[in-house]
């Protein structure tokens, strides 16, 4: 259909059609938004704000390129509907004829996927001081299942997400995790742990950052959960000049039915990061080969505020290029757990390429560092880092094959040193 003319552009009409399919999502009370986007008085405040971050591409907030990467639930706008936004403001944001609003989406109310199948808290709230190092906090919750399960989705809900950077989902079957917590002593739940939950969990549901939005496995795969098992969060704090109180839940879906298939998340992590302060365009290139035929169920890249680009393609044997992910406008306040629309089979001997850029600069607005300082390696928001997770499908009789992989591989990254000089 064509875009109207100026002159006949309308916000009840037009605009809010698209608003209501795009925007209010997150634009509504109680949501992550900082304010609501949901009648014609809201978005007219906004609009010259609007029509600038549509045009730029910056909202609705979908950080992959598009056609690299086929996922589920993309947010992007139309050349079309940008246009039309644009064309309202510049004839003055009419508001119309009311009658013309098309009916608002119905939201469920509280979790964004129904209720879950079982709902635990962190047992007491934590206190974050008010300023210092970040916060590295492992909660433990005990899950008492009485069988085996197998998880189908994993929503998150900090209370206080201003102070909550991101959060790790693990498992323990061991009592690893209580043990720990027991010897830490200091008056508050949890225990302190950065890099891990300070054990080798026996398995994990993945995790949050800013923006991910919880998504249902594909059909006939799960994560498993073995009786007994508790669940330990680590969350990670950023201290923000005053005290804050946090106290998460997260709720879990379970499968109905044994999948034949679990989920599995592989991380590649760079640790060879310095770089140089001043520098505006630091670049790092990592490079593996896939050892067997997988099927690639989702991504999720994950880095700091220097970062600017993540992109990661993979070379098949035939010579063939398959687009994994490419976030050209890297964005540490809007990550996302990145799941196919179709699985991608990626067979034996294909090379996996990925590629890291930095901005040091005092040019750099999201720089931690007044003046630039550098950087190196770490777990602390103004330290830097280059993560891409794989979530694989595999099969049962593939799963113990894996965890001993991942030991291995968990030891050589110990080892591996944190710098290396600056890679151009």
């Amino acid at each position: 259909m064509p875009m109207p003319g100026v002159g006949e552009v309308t916000f009840s009409k037009n605009v809010a059609p698209i608003v209501f399919s795009n925007c209010v999502t997150c634009h509504r009370p109680g949501q992550v938004a900082p304010f609501s986007l949901m009648t014609y008085r809201d978005v007219s405040k906004h609009a010259d704000d609007i029509a600038s971050v549509t045009d730029d591409r910056l909202m609705p907030p979908w950080k992959a390129a598009a056609n690299f990467g086929d996922f589920v639930g993309v947010r992007h706008l139309s050349d079309d509907q940008i246009a039309t936004i644009d064309a309202w403001v510049k004839a003055g944001k009419p508001e119309g004829n009311p009658a013309d609003l098309p009916p608002m989406p119905t939201f469920a109310s509280g979790w964004q996927l129904g209720e879950p199948d079982l709902v635990v808290k962190v047992p007491q709230p934590f206190t974050v001081p008010a300023e210092g190092r970040d916060v590295y906090r492992c909660f433990v919750i005990p899950l008492n299942l009485d069988a085996e399960k197998y998880v189908a989705a994993v929503d998150f809900r900090p209370s206080n997400p201003r102070v909550v950077h991101h959060a790790l989902f693990f498992l323990d079957n061991n009592g690893a995790g209580r043990r720990l917590e027991a010897q830490a002593g200091d008056g508050q739940p949890g225990y302190w742990h950065s890099g891990g939950p300070g054990f080798m969990p026996s398995g994990g549901l993945g995790g949050w950052a800013p923006g991910y939005q919880p998504l249902f496995l594909p059909q006939d795969v799960g994560r498993p959960i073995r009786a007994g098992a508790d669940l330990v969060i680590q969350t990670h704090f950023h201290p923000t000049g005053k005290p804050e109180v946090e106290q998460s839940t997260i709720g879990i879906y379970f499968r109905k039915s044994v999948p034949s298939k679990l989920l599995v998340s592989f991380p590649r992590s760079v640790r060879r990061i310095d770089i140089p302060a001043g520098d505006n365009d630091y670049r790092i290139h990592d490079q593996f080969t896939v050892p067997k035929n997988i099927t690639l169920e989702g991504i999720t890249p994950h880095a700091h505020l220097l970062c600017q680009e993540i992109k990661a393609v993979a070379t098949l044997p035939d010579g063939s290029t398959q687009p994994l992910i490419w976030v050209p406008k890297w964005d540490w306040g809007w990550q996302e757990q990145y799941q196919y629309r179709q699985p991608l089979k990626i067979p034996a001997g294909t090379r996996v390429d990925i590629d890291y850029r930095y901005d040091n600069s005092a040019d750099n607005p999201k720089n931690p560092h007044d003046p630039p300082q550098r950087v190196r390696y770490g777990e602390q928001t103004g330290d830097e880092m280059g993560i891409v997770f794989f979530q694989m499908e595999v099969t049962r009789a593939d799963m113990a094959a894996f965890i001993a992989q991942a030991i291995r591989r968990r030891i050589q990254q110990q080892q591996q040193p944190t710098t290396a000089p600056a890679e151009r």
